[in-house]
């Protein structure tokens, strides 16, 4: 598990023309939708494309949303931002969109009722799920974020009571890379994980930290009991 989550990469590049069997995919999706879910409401569905004519529509809604991004960048990021490969969609032998059924389980959804978007989190665990099989696998993952999803729905029939969430490019490799190629390409760097976890309240990031936040938290708890008495 853990080298499937160390190697697991955002793939556009390397796809090789093998077809991805039924059989395969099946296990890639029967493992996405093992994926836990708020309410048990399992609000995911997932369009399989192999057909090349429907690659091709929404290779041209990357174009025209890939030309939109890039202007958005000056100078050598700009530069750098073009030469970068952000997809994979008619390499891919097989594409797979996403789509989170909101209204699936009713209006009442145990565990919903706070935090209204935990049925969005649910599928992104699902893609996950299949994610990490896909790897186990051999297979790389691709998500094509740059598109814009109200044009993408015709093009794939999606009702537009429904919302999707990823669109994903499916397929056997050539080889993964050893490091994302973002971070490959000096796009940015990986965070030191120490730096990102806090310790009982937040900024508390070392030893010392915490010792002084338990004490700080014990001295509160001191302090109610005293007053309560």
């Amino acid at each position: 598990m853990y080298r499937a989550i160390f190697e697991r990469r955002d793939v556009r590049r390397n796809f090789l023309s093998s077809p991805i069997p039924d059989n395969v995919l099946a296990r890639l999706l029967v493992a996405a939708h093992h994926a836990g879910s708020v309410g048990f409401m399992q609000p995911w569905d997932f369009v399989v494309v192999r057909k090349d004519a429907t690659k091709r529509k929404v290779k041209e809604l990357f174009n025209q949303a890939n030309a939109e991004a890039a202007s958005r960048y000056k100078g050598a990021k700009a530069d750098l931002y073009r030469s970068l490969k952000l997809e994979g969609i008619e390499e891919a032998p097989v594409n797979l969109c996403v789509t989170c059924s909101r209204q699936r389980a009713g209006r009442h959804v145990l565990g919903r009722s706070t935090v209204r978007d935990t049925d969005l989190y649910s599928t992104c665990c699902a893609i996950q799920n299949l994610w990490l099989a896909a790897r186990a696998e051999g297979i790389g993952v691709g998500w094509v974020s740059i598109l814009d999803h109200g044009a993408l729905k015709p093009v794939l029939g999606i009702p537009r009571s429904v919302k999707v969430l990823a669109y994903l490019c499916l397929g056997y490799m050539s080889d993964f890379s050893v490091q994302p190629d973002l971070e490959l390409a000096g796009w940015r760097a990986r965070l030191p994980v120490d730096q990102l976890i806090h310790y009982e309240s937040w900024g508390n990031r070392t030893k010392e930290d915490r010792e002084n936040g338990d004490a700080h938290h014990q001295g509160i708890y001191q302090d109610r009991r005293r007053r309560k008495n």
